[in-house]
């Protein structure tokens, strides 16, 4: 029989159905971010991608004892390498009791939304009995989390669940099930969701309609995959192979050319290749990329680049463009921060004396700066009638918005501290 496969009409991505026989299927989503294949009971491949987390020579498997004495709780884990999820590079993910990972970088408590890696998610409650646990290991080529023996809230009577999930350093994700004691189409979703597969999402800042002068932040989902639940059993196994992606071309020549994308454009103020539609969406709507890529080409760029570039003179150094490539969690770059920087150079002469004169002019501007500041500071300190610097910092932060969405099912509580209010804006029903 020929695998089916439902196309969605819009942009939530496509649902495919795993096949209840033994032989392998290859189901493909037009090319664009992932392949896959599903196994059989009798298939060796199943074996061969269930990860033995009991092998006494994985010295590298953890017990997470928080997740696996709680309910509806999530973790962040760092990663020991950087793992490619859609084309971004993760350098953490967050391990949730709901048999799936949050690859989202700002944590909220409707986690099962989108920005996720399911092989099965569900209302488990891990603490409800000692057998259940949730480890995970990560020996630098893979990192696996396994949810074992853990059971439905409600339904613990029912049986237990073993199954996990494995991210390749290479980018391949597996699903692979064990046990499977009920047909996952008689899982209420009522108060957790109940899906399989992959989800990625882009966030968009704008002024909020409703509190004029704040910043709302919108988690819009662009591509997502979905597993027919009723179709997975025990002893079966997914493997999501990861196809190449604009954002891996790093210059404009491959990023046209490039065979193996197809729909990308090169935005030259950020230096980097896309279709638009990633994570870094904000970035190219706010440096007009779209309108940038239509009628440039590469060599129009070289020409522009080296148009202007100016020459060094003698005693003073040209304005030089600095990228701040600091840390961002997730191994991706941060949006260009140009800076200016120039240096006089002078040579030894009589003007050495009035340099001088002026830095002991400017120390001496320094500390009579610091001393009004401490005389400010103790008049604020005195006078119960005056607001403190403090007080107004605090004031700001609690006008800063806050998280909102549009379901009100129950959440996963807080993984970190967070004031912002954002929505949540899916893109199909669950």
């Amino acid at each position: 029989g020929q695998a089916r496969v439902n196309r969605a009409a819009s942009a939530r991505g496509l649902t495919i159905n795993t096949l209840l026989d033994n032989r392998t299927r290859r189901v493909e989503d037009s090319g664009k971010y992932y392949t896959w294949r599903s196994f059989g009971p009798e298939d060796p491949r199943t074996q061969e991608l269930w990860v033995d987390m009991t092998d006494l020579r994985r010295a590298h498997v953890r017990v997470h004892g928080i997740l696996s004495n709680s309910y509806k709780q999530a973790a962040r884990v760092a990663l020991s390498f950087a793992f490619p999820f859609y084309g971004h590079y993760l350098r953490q993910v967050t391990i949730a009791t709901g048999g799936f990972i949050f690859t989202g970088d700002i944590t909220h408590h409707m986690l099962t939304t989108t920005q996720y890696i399911a092989p099965l998610m569900a209302n488990f409650d891990p603490s409800h009995s000692r057998d259940s646990t949730v480890q995970y290991l990560d020996d630098g080529e893979v990192f696996v989390v396994q949810w074992e023996r853990v059971r439905l809230s409600g339904r613990e009577s029912e049986g237990a669940f073993t199954f996990q999930a494995a991210l390749y350093k290479t980018g391949t994700i597996t699903f692979s099930y064990r046990e499977m004691p009920l047909s996952l189409d008689v899982i209420s979703s009522a108060e957790h969701s109940v899906k399989a597969g992959l989800s990625d999402a882009f966030m968009i800042t704008a002024s909020s309609p409703e509190t004029p002068g704040t910043q709302q932040r919108t988690i819009y989902e662009y591509h997502r995959v979905e597993l027919d639940t009723k179709k997975i059993t025990g002893y079966s196994a997914v493997e999501f192979s990861a196809l190449p992606t604009c954002l891996q071309h790093h210059s404009c020549d491959l990023c046209l050319s490039s065979n193996q994308t197809s729909g990308c454009s090169w935005c030259h103020v950020l230096q980097r290749c896309s279709d638009g539609m990633d994570r870094h969406r904000q970035d190219w709507l706010d440096f007009d990329c779209s309108d940038q890529s239509k009628n440039e080409t590469c060599d129009e760029y070289a020409s522009d680049d080296s148009s202007t570039v100016s020459p060094v003179t003698q005693g003073m150094e040209g304005t030089t463009p600095q990228f701040n490539t600091g840390d961002e969690g997730e191994g991706d770059s941060k949006n260009p921060i140009f800076k200016t920087s120039e240096e006089v150079w002078t040579d030894s002469s009589p003007s050495d004396t009035f340099g001088s004169a002026g830095v002991m002019a400017g120390v001496a501007a320094a500390l009579v700066l610091l001393l009004a500041l401490v005389v400010v500071a103790l008049y604020v300190s005195c006078h119960s009638t005056s607001v403190s610097p403090f007080y107004l910092i605090q004031r700001r932060k609690n006008h800063l918005p806050s998280w909102k969405f549009r379901k009100q099912r129950p959440g996963y509580s807080e993984v970190e501290e967070g004031q912002e209010k954002d929505s949540i804006v899916e893109t199909g029903t669950r």
